[in-house]
């Protein structure tokens, strides 16, 4: 029963760090960037670090964990598939809004797009995370995908699955140091410098040490072995019990 409990206070524990992540970037642009709209103003940037934060990390990082929740196994996996693809469209189209966010923001203040190394990496992300959701949702959602592509498919989905989830850790907090450089200039905007780390480079910097361990969380829950849905033909009675053993 240990690797059943130890997988279920893990799990917790992302749950937690996730919901922070989602609290703290909402508390640093509502309470110290001015809120929140929609009018090509610096308050419509602020829904980029949310949206993304949110999309491509939170949701994100859950959705690669649905299958290792031991209460699923056993049972029909297509409501899980579902389940799992559902959260990974949930989390493109707040990417998607999240990037029309800065990109509109930039177009309507005549300020470049794609110039920085997290502008790199972070539209890298996205395109690749919108091939791997067209990959998998092909190959393990339509039923005249052949099960010989989908063993095939399945490694590679797996694997990319994680570096997606790293290059979103790195778009992320890449994003909130560029954020901070920029907003925290000392005398020439009014702010305190970030060097002097005013009570806002805290908040940012907080929330960029809660994604890295949130980040490491979903990794660890991903990698151990014990904790992975065993294969369709283990749900024989008598023989599968999921987690039911010791284990490190």
């Amino acid at each position: 029963m240990r690797g059943i409990v130890a997988f279920y206070l893990t799990y917790l524990l992302c749950l937690i760090l996730g919901i922070t992540c989602v609290a703290l970037v909402a508390h640093w642009n509502y309470s110290y960037r001015g809120g929140f709209a929609w009018d090509g103003s610096v308050k419509q940037f602020n829904w980029h670090p949310v949206f993304m934060v949110t999309g491509m990390l939170v949701l994100y990082g859950n959705a690669a964990v649905v299958y290792r929740i031991p209460l699923t196994w056993g049972h029909n996996k297509l409501p899980w598939k579902l389940l799992h693809a559902g959260l990974l469209l949930l989390s493109f189209i707040l990417s998607v809004l999240g990037l029309c966010a800065v990109f509109d923001y930039h177009n309507a203040n005549h300020t470049a797009n794609l110039y920085s190394l997290h502008s790199w990496v972070g539209i890298c992300t996205t395109a690749l995370f919108t091939a791997q959701w067209v990959m998998g949702f092909t190959a393990f959602l339509l039923p005249c995908t052949p099960m010989t592509a989908r063993g095939l498919v399945k490694p590679a989905h797996v694997w990319m699955g994680g570096i997606i989830l790293v290059l979103s850790i790195v778009s992320c907090i890449s994003g909130i140091n560029e954020k901070l450089f920029f907003a925290l200039k000392g005398n020439t905007n009014g702010t305190l410098p970030y060097a002097a780390l005013p009570p806002e480079a805290i908040t940012a910097n907080s929330l960029g040490v809660i994604i890295v361990a949130f980040g490491l969380v979903v990794l660890k829950i991903l990698s151990n072995q014990i904790w992975q849905r065993p294969e369709e033909a283990s749900y024989e009675v008598g023989i599968y019990q999921p987690l039911g053993y010791d284990g490190s």
